[in-house]
């Protein structure tokens, strides 16, 4: 399935010109903030092979990155860190981050596209089941968050080399799991998470 751009022509119909498609990359994650993207592109954008940035190679992922960002209107990320995650949990700060997106593209929406997540934002949202895969301006956007975000953690790699960051971008992979046993959780790691919490319990529990 490639996405199309049926749900802004659809918008435009009813008025609205500037539309940008939402969407965040990191929810699942065990380390590593959440970020998200907003993208407004013009009505005759055409970019071959975009898809859920889940389903592209990395580099598709940043020669398309590349693209949309010269191509766009406008686009914005909005990044959440660990700290935040874990006082106030993930669905706060995936809505955090993509409210964060909004605010800081350079023109402002008419509307928005968001993949799932009811927003609750002022302006008038159209939420999508998988609206990564159907919808362009949501794919857009996952492609320019999954592609931040994984810059930050291969950045991130480099300050805690033990865990292999830049490999696994935060998630429960057997090797993040290894590292983990290993060398115990770092200051990245989302301690509100089940699998940490467990991490920190079993390290207590074997320094008794």
């Amino acid at each position: 399935m490639y996405p199309t751009n049926r749900e802004e022509q659809k918008l435009r119909r009813q008025g609205f010109e500037l539309i940008a498609g939402i969407d965040e990359a990191g929810r699942g994650a065990w380390a590593g903030p959440i970020v998200a993207a907003a993208v407004i592109l013009p009505s005759e954008f055409v970019l071959p092979g975009l898809r859920d940035s889940k389903l592209l190679s990395a580099i598709q992922r940043e020669r398309m990155y590349c693209f949309i960002a010269k191509r766009a209107l406008a686009w914005a990320v909005g990044v959440v860190d660990v700290g935040t995650i874990d006082a106030f949990g993930i669905q706060y700060a995936n809505m955090l981050a993509m409210n964060r997106a909004v605010g800081r593209l350079a023109m402002r929406p008419e509307a928005l596209l968001i993949d799932a997540l009811k927003l609750g934002h002022v302006l008038p949202t159209v939420s999508i089941i998988d609206g990564d895969a159907k919808v362009l301006s949501i794919a857009a956007a996952s492609v320019m968050a999954k592609v931040t975000r994984d810059y930050l953690l291969s950045q991130a790699g480099q300050t805690f080399p033990d865990y292999g960051f830049a490999r696994h971008k935060g998630y429960g992979t057997a090797y993040h799991q290894k590292a983990i046993k290993e060398f115990g959780v770092c200051e990245i790691h989302r301690k509100s998470f089940q699998p940490i919490k467990l991490a920190i319990s079993l390290a207590l529990s074997g320094r008794q």
